[in-house]
């Protein structure tokens, strides 16, 4: 009796180490995903002085908008807070429509070539963030379910927030 309730505690136990191993695995990945959208929001947010230098010359009475864009910037740099990125992402929306009042400025090689950098970039950080949200997704739904839960539980897990940028969508929405 002694060692059937002795193979029990073992089988447990092993059940509990590869439950716990699978929670760590999709938590890791989850984390590795985030940083891909912290790779494509640090590129959108490097090809704004360029984007910012381009327009200027057409738009000098909308400085404003150009300062708080660098403001936003450095903002960003220094902690990658969602809510910097989502400042960012105002921002840029606002040079863009700004854009579409300059036919010279949408006409110039520069702006051109730059323009079409932006948008693979948008399309890049749309597929990291739908890979991410996924991969999250994937360990909420797992640290939820019965018998992971008790574990979890166990031993702290919590669950993941998706990621989301205020006014985006999940394709890019990039009109020039």
């Amino acid at each position: 009796m002694i060692y059937i309730i002795g193979i029990i505690i073992v089988i447990l136990m092993f059940v509990i180490i590869g439950i716990f191993n699978n929670l760590v695995t999709l938590r890791k990945k989850a984390v590795q995903s985030q940083s891909g959208i912290d790779v494509y929001l640090q590129q959108r947010f490097d090809l704004i002085p360029n984007l910012v230098e381009v327009t200027k010359g057409y738009v000098s009475h909308e400085s404003e908008i150009l300062e708080n864009v660098a403001k936003l910037r450095a903002e960003y740099n220094m902690n990658k807070s969602v809510e910097a990125a989502n400042g960012l992402t105002k921002q840029y929306k606002s040079i863009m429509a700004i854009i579409e009042n300059y036919p010279d400025l949408k006409a110039s090689e520069q702006f051109l070539k730059l323009q079409r950098t932006l948008i693979k970039v948008e399309s890049q950080l749309q597929a990291a963030r739908r890979i991410y949200n996924n991969d999250v997704t994937r360990y909420n739904t797992r640290i939820s379910t019965f018998p992971t839960n008790l574990v979890a539980k166990l031993f702290k897990f919590k669950e993941m927030k998706l990621f989301e940028l205020d006014g985006e969508e999940d394709s890019p929405d990039i009109d020039f």
